[in-house]
């Protein structure tokens, strides 16, 4: 009986940390934002980023993956970017799988801030090609999203400088210390 105790309260609390990532992806990319007014499809500069960051190297591949796929991607379903939410999925769910992915590999747990920093480096290229040929796909053209390469560049560029800071000083609270 404390085996199922212990299993069912061990599942609440992953379910209780993901459903917070979840809600601080979106909050974070639902309020602190700027609009863009570039290209036919604008863009977006969030604070998203910062949180998939921040969750994936806290909190390994699958919550980074959840945070930011269904964090950005409910925010682009509420807020006028519904056409963008797939790409959004798909392009976020595996940054933060990538992020946490490499930082967690090694049994690292997302300890290493030059790991993290490459983590979350090598996860921006993937993002951009992401969406990039998704908007290719909704534009019916290669160089209309290009438009859209700079701001994505800047947004991962302020998520990856404020993420790392945080992390180094959430990694020494009593929570995060291994």
């Amino acid at each position: 009986m404390q085996k199922t105790t212990t299993y069912s309260s061990s599942k609440t609390y992953d379910l209780i940390i993901t459903s917070m990532l979840i809600a601080l992806v979106f909050v974070a990319t639902l309020l602190l934002n700027i609009r863009l007014p570039i290209a036919a499809n604008g863009g977006l500069v969030h604070l998203g980023t910062t949180m998939l960051f921040t969750a994936a190297l806290l909190f390994g591949p699958k919550k980074g993956a959840i945070a930011g796929s269904a964090g950005m991607g409910l925010f682009d379903l509420v807020s006028g970017w519904t056409l963008w939410a797939p790409i959004t999925i798909i392009a976020r769910g595996l940054q933060g799988y990538l992020v946490g992915k490499i930082a967690w590999s090694g049994g690292r747990s997302g300890e290493n801030m030059g790991i993290n920093i490459l983590a979350c480096a090598l996860s921006i290229p993937v993002m951009v090609a992401i969406y990039y040929l998704g908007e290719a796909i909704i534009f019916s053209s290669w160089i209309i999203p290009a438009a859209s390469i700079p701001g994505n560049l800047v947004q991962n560029a302020v998520g990856l400088a404020l993420a790392i800071p945080v992390v180094a000083a959430l990694k020494k609270t009593p929570y995060f210390r291994n």
